[in-house]
């Protein structure tokens, strides 16, 4: 054989042996999903960074993630879950050297971003997908490639801030920047809210919790807090909702106190945002809190939405899951300390909460009707306990969401 014959031949060998040991620049070796009312988080285990792309298809309708070079081990396939988004799972090869990941759907849903997630915590790479539920109709009009998030735009949209934030001499404080907490204190002036069984205003009950949740948030360096009120003032809904944008919120809390015509009713519970009413208490109830902008005389519901339908529907797709997160946080540590209602954690179509861009939630400290939850919420010692569970609560939400 000529040098020029064993050269082809080695090169051949070469190129055989690599196909048949191939080298993946990462390998997939754990599954699992998340989930809360709205949405879930689709989260993959990886000892190494990789490109990526996802999508959903229909008929039938599946979440699709297209990999390159990337191994998926049979553990992590096998380590689904039963839950009420996905069902099976399965993967097969896409392109030269791509590995196509699978779901079959349970229900229709979009994906509302899809990244990596640096080793941290004693964790190895993680990519992450946060899915939420729409109708099928919307579920078809996001279905293909043209709706994919990819790596790409992902690495270049990091790229891009970062050389924005390191243009700056501020990029350490806007890494460490402060906390933007706005509290409402519902009603007020003219409208006193819920009367209790005693005549105790809900107006003078949310106003003072609010101020000593204030009082203790100020403690902590890392937060800057602000009222929608500081006084005995009537706001309209609306008008707070853009004092939270205003004030470039991370979280807004609108505090309140229900009232029923059952005087046994009793418990605390916390509303996030929900064109459905999770139940028919929840939709009356939002109804009464939302005709408050007609007790001083002006009736909102006549205005120009705060932005159009499809532009509202967009933005908050990704605030109600870190509002689901926060309320779940917040239900959790007041289950521990006082009674809450049933399933604490509940939807209402509350004006107050449709920021597009702040995560919102509103809290209903029990209820005046009741005398015994009345004579608690007059005391401060009791309101003390409430505010030391948000705290906690507050912590722990960023706390988990540094970035």
């Amino acid at each position: 054989m000529t040098k020029f014959g064993l050269k082809i031949f080695i090169s051949w060998l070469f190129g055989t042996l690599l196909f048949a040991f191939p080298s993946f620049a990462a390998q997939i070796d754990g599954l699992r999903i998340g989930q809360n009312s709205t949405g879930a988080r689709v989260v993959f285990d990886a000892d190494a960074n990789f490109d990526y792309k996802v999508f959903t298809l229909s008929n039938p309708n599946r979440l699709v993630i297209d990999t390159q070079n990337v191994e998926v081990t049979s553990k992590a396939v096998n380590s689904l879950q039963k839950n009420d988004f996905v069902s099976n799972v399965r993967t097969g090869p896409t392109g030269v050297s791509g590995v196509r990941i699978v779901f079959d759907l349970l229900r229709p849903i979009v994906v509302k971003k899809a990244f990596m997630l640096k080793p941290a915590s004693g964790f190895a790479w993680r990519f992450a997908i946060d899915v939420e539920t729409v109708t099928e109709k919307d579920f078809i009009a996001q279905v293909g490639n043209a709706y994919a998030f990819n790596s790409k735009d992902y690495q270049q949209s990091a790229s891009s801030q970062s050389v924005a934030k390191s243009s700056s001499d501020s990029a350490k404080k806007n890494a460490l920047r402060r906390r933007i907490i706005t509290i409402d204190a519902g009603h007020g002036g003219i409208d006193p809210g819920a009367i209790g069984y005693s005549g105790t205003y809900e107006k003078n009950i949310t106003f003072a919790m609010a101020k000593e949740l204030k009082a203790e948030l100020d403690k902590n360096p890392h937060y800057k807090v602000y009222l929608t009120r500081s006084r005995d003032i009537f706001i309209p809904l609306r008008d707070r909702v853009k004092i939270s944008r205003k004030n470039n919120s991370d979280l807004f809390i609108s505090i309140h106190a229900d009232s029923a015509r059952n005087r046994k009713a009793t418990g605390l519970s916390v509303y996030t945002l929900s064109e459905e009413a999770s139940d028919k208490e929840a939709a009356a109830l939002a109804e009464k809190e939302n005709k408050a902008d007609i007790v001083a005389g002006i009736d909102f519901s006549k205005e120009e939405k705060l932005v159009s339908d499809v532009l509202l529907n967009m933005a908050q797709r990704e605030t109600r899951n870190f509002s689901s997160e926060f309320a779940g946080l917040l239900s959790w540590q007041m289950s521990k300390i006082v009674k809450t209602v049933s399933n604490t954690h509940r939807f209402a179509g509350f004006a107050v909460l449709k920021a597009p861009d702040v995560p919102s939630v509103l809290m209903e400290l029990g209820y005046l009707s009741n005398p015994t939850e009345e004579k608690q919420l007059k005391q401060k010692s009791y309101r003390q306990k409430l505010v030391a569970a948000a705290v906690r609560a507050i912590n722990k939400y960023f706390e988990n969401n540094k970035h």
